[in-house]
């Protein structure tokens, strides 16, 4: 009887299955490579750029920013073509837990769309936070003031430009509704979405490249030096720690007495781990392909192309900021438009200020739209309610499924904490990439034959390092207490909503979930307009 239940949870979804569903689903097929590349952009030129740098800079890192971009950005790579060889093989809307579902089995795939809700969910809720910040000092700047208790989380502190505490959040409601904005546009369609997408875009590219133009002038060298700070403090002898912080300080040398180090070498490598959220939209890509028109060529070339070019503006964004601010004057919701007040140039620190505006709404839109698929895709599976996977007749969106995560998630970027939600974010991601990689193995020995038309270079090093890597930077961020006991209570109560709804569901797991039954019962796809 045991033995039954253990072969019932581990069940894997076919992939011949996964490929009949993909060839009759429901969604359009509107975006094409350059959709996919502006996409991975929009969603990974963001909150890491215009907030979290300033932030890991002043505390962790230093000036050694630029070297934490490096390790995450090889990290990413990694990460990255694993991600290509599975999203041109199996080019279906739940990335990541579909591919965890067609390797490792059901409960593997539930733990993985827990993870991805972290990914994109929480991801999105950080990313409003961000946004937030910047709306509040644009209308600062126009003399419309918003009373600062109603621009931060509860508890959190509100600071004024000199540093002094003026008052305690009570809910962020600029977050709040730049969520809700962004929701209303993704019910209306993917099409029109990607096309706001593509505007905004080009526009904090424009910013960014500006930015990083100008203010190379203005770098003053003498702030690169030191590199990488001298650890502060040092922990005292003797510094009683638990097993995850020793495992911690064994990998990455970052201490959890209380919080972790500051500089120093663990310092650069916690500060990779921090700014590791500014990656993620790489793969959000692979959310979109069964909404490609070209999977098997597209998402490779969507997801490679966004990482490539913006760990090149990352790594040359921070040499600009850190060489013309001091790295301890960053800890601030909006570092860049610092920077550009720095060299005196107002109107351009109004400019960024928008182009940071403009491309963090395109982060929350892509971030948003990649969380909807992943439910979409398992409520198809029966692992969730078939509700989320009604598709609206005019708008052929999941549009319930799109109202229900945006809400969601601007309850969390309105009274949650910037740290706590950017923290948690790059846990569930890390773990997240981890299996990923992992699945690269094991289909490539379980499925040698599998058309894969891309196939990741450098085989089996590529996946295993990736995984490596993964676990390594994981390791860091589950050394601090708050993060680790979250994560692990929302991953147990997560595992109990499988077993008391997920396991008795499933198509699979009732029989209801095969190729020829999927194809006798499905409608012809819609054609495009």
């Amino acid at each position: 009887m045991a033995s039954v239940g253990i072969s019932r949870i581990f069940r894997r979804k076919p992939v011949e299955l996964i490929h009949a569903e993909t060839e009759h689903g429901e969604l359009k097929r509107s975006l094409g490579a350059l959709n996919l590349v502006l996409l991975g952009i929009g969603c990974i030129i963001g909150t890491g750029i215009f907030v979290l740098t300033g932030q890991a800079a002043a505390e962790w890192a230093g000036p050694g920013i630029m070297i934490s971009f490096v390790i995450t950005g090889v990290l990413c790579a990694f990460v990255a073509l694993c991600y290509a060889e599975l999203a041109s093989a199996l080019p279906v809307s739940g990335s990541a837990y579909s591919y965890s579902y067609a390797s490792m089995g059901e409960v593997v795939a539930w733990v993985m769309g827990l993870l991805l809700l972290l990914e994109y969910g929480l991801a999105a809720s950080t990313v409003a936070v961000g946004w937030s910040g910047y709306v509040v000092s644009l209308l600062q700047d126009a003399h419309l003031a918003i009373p600062p208790q109603f621009t931060a989380a509860p508890g959190v502190a509100v600071k004024d430009a000199a540093g002094v505490v003026i008052a305690h959040g009570v809910a962020n409601l600029p977050a709040i509704l730049g969520i809700c904005a962004v929701t209303a546009l993704l019910v209306v369609g993917v099409s029109e979405s990607a096309t706001a997408n593509n505007v905004i875009v080009f526009i904090k590219l424009a910013v960014v490249i500006a930015f990083i133009a100008i203010g190379a002038f203005y770098v003053k060298t003498s702030l690169w030096s030191p590199l990488v700070p001298a650890q502060i403090p040092a922990p005292p002898p003797g510094t009683p720690m638990d097993l995850w912080s020793q495992i911690g300080r064994a990998l990455v040398g970052v201490i959890s007495g209380a919080k972790t180090v500051h500089y120093g070498l663990g310092g650069v490598i916690h500060g990779a781990a921090v700014i590791f959220f500014a990656y993620i939209g790489f793969e959000a890509v692979s959310t979109a392909g069964a909404e490609s028109k070209n999977p098997a060529k597209d998402m490779p070339i969507g997801i490679l192309g966004a990482l490539v070019i913006c760990t090149v503006l990352y790594i040359a964004t921070c040499a600009v900021l850190v060489g013309i601010v001091p790295y301890a004057s960053l800890d601030n919701a909006a570092p860049i438009a610092t920077a550009v007040d720095q060299i005196g140039i107002r109107w351009f620190a109004v400019l960024v200020k928008i182009g940071a505006i403009a491309g963090l709404s395109s982060v929350m839109l892509v971030l948003l739209y990649g969380q909807t698929r992943i439910f979409y895709t398992m409520s198809h599976d029966g692992l969730l309610p078939s509700q989320l996977a009604a598709v609206h007749r005019r708008f052929r969106t999941p549009w319930i499924n799109t109202i229900i995560v945006g809400c969601v998630a601007a309850g969390f970027a309105g009274f949650m904490s910037l740290h706590a939600l950017s923290d948690l974010t790059n846990v569930g991601s890390l773990a997240a990439f981890a299996i990923v990689c992992a699945t690269v193995l094991y289909l490539r020995i379980t499925h040698p034959q599998m058309p894969r038309p891309f196939r990741t270079p450098g085989y089996p090093v590529t996946p295993v390092l990736g995984m490596l890597m993964c676990i390594f930077l994981l390791m860091s961020l589950m050394a601090v207490p708050e993060t680790r006991d979250f994560f692990l209570v929302y991953l147990g109560a997560g595992i109990v909503v499988y077993f008391l709804f997920g396991m008795w569901n499933s198509k699979l797991g009732r029989g209801l979930a095969s190729a020829p039954d999927l194809l006798a019962g499905m409608e012809a796809p819609h054609p495009d307009p």
